[in-house]
């Protein structure tokens, strides 16, 4: 930061990431021309409208954001996409910043700022220092509501839940709040099943469309165990009573280049008596009867003494029974 700036504006600065709206340099008595000039002669930078860098050089990620926020004005928080790389729900970071301001107010969209006006920031208070944001349960939600597909919003919330960011309280008292709400009844399926340990998209539909649908025996989830050289980890579905496993490989949770670890952990568990069953994201969205008849075939070789039901005239399992 350079000269000439007020003591107390270098202080809200510092905690800033080095950027102060207009507003905060006119009430530390810096005048519209101090301003201009300023920017003028590169001193400072201006990263968004009526946001402005007291330093040289590129700006940081942290810089960038502030000056999103502080651009929007009174009320505005970091939100959806934005508010979920700063709370580890997504890892990315989006070019584009997504911010929220207060219902009664209106602002203009920037370049590379998406603006969003909800009810529910009005009020939040934030320490200094503290990125305006909003509160996990309703980034959750914010993401859930502007997902293309159901899957998409299912991915949000069960992703939310592996990574302990919330739990099934707190995302149900955000849902009661929201008198419009796109999915709701099938947001409250999820809340229970993420919450019960289907902690991505192909674990929420296995358990519904495999294992409910087709009336198979419930399994335990999320099953902690010891591996091969004291490496731990969890079993995604196990049903204990007969010995068998059921992991759930999607793209996300199974990168190609674990292939040889999950080798090693389905011999491991065939080296123990059990069997391991592998099922990717084409057997359980698009061949879900096919792979309860053979999970239920396993099953009853190993002593299930109960039948799987149909879940329609066309389901495998039906033509089976015909």
């Amino acid at each position: 930061m350079n000269g000439n700036v007020p003591g107390t504006l270098r202080e809200i600065a510092a905690l800033q990431h080095g950027v102060v709206s207009r507003q905060q340099a006119l009430r530390a008595g810096l005048s519209a021309d101090v301003i201009k000039s300023k920017i003028r002669n590169e001193r400072w930078q201006h990263l968004q409208r009526g946001a402005y860098a007291l330093f040289t050089g590129p700006p940081d990620r942290g810089a960038r954001l502030w000056a999103a926020v502080l651009s929007a004005g009174p009320g505005a928080v970091l939100s959806h996409q934005t508010a979920a790389e700063l709370q580890q729900l997504d890892g990315g970071e989006a070019p584009t910043i997504h911010v929220t301001v207060p219902t009664e107010r209106r602002v203009r969209a920037a370049p590379g700022l998406v603006v969003y006006r909800s009810a529910r920031v009005a009020g939040m208070r934030f320490p200094p220092g503290a990125l305006p944001q909003t509160w996990i349960e309703d980034t959750i939600l914010d993401l859930t509501q502007s997902a293309e597909t159901f899957d998409d919003a299912c991915r949000w919330v069960t992703r939310a839940f592996g990574k302990g960011l919330t739990n099934e309280g707190k995302l149900r008292a955000a849902l009661r709040q929201r008198r419009k709400l796109r999915w709701r009844s099938r947001l409250d399926e999820l809340i229970t099943a993420a919450a019960g340990g289907a902690h991505s998209v192909l674990e929420f539909r296995y358990d519904r469309d495999v294992e409910r649908a087709h009336r198979l025996p419930e399994s335990r989830r999320q099953v902690p165990f010891a591996g091969p050289g004291g490496n731990n980890g969890f079993r995604d579905r196990y049903y204990d009573r007969y010995g068998v496993i059921v992991e759930l490989d999607g793209n996300e949770a199974h990168p190609a280049e674990d292939h040889w670890k999950d080798k090693t952990r389905d011999n491991a568990a065939a080296a123990h008596g059990k069997q391991s069953l592998r099922y990717g994201w084409k057997h359980v969205r698009h061949e879900a009867c096919d792979t309860a008849a053979e999970i239920a075939a396993v099953l009853r070789r190993r002593g299930w003494d109960g039948w799987p039901r149909p879940c329609s005239r066309a389901c495998a399992i039906a033509k089976a029974e015909r």
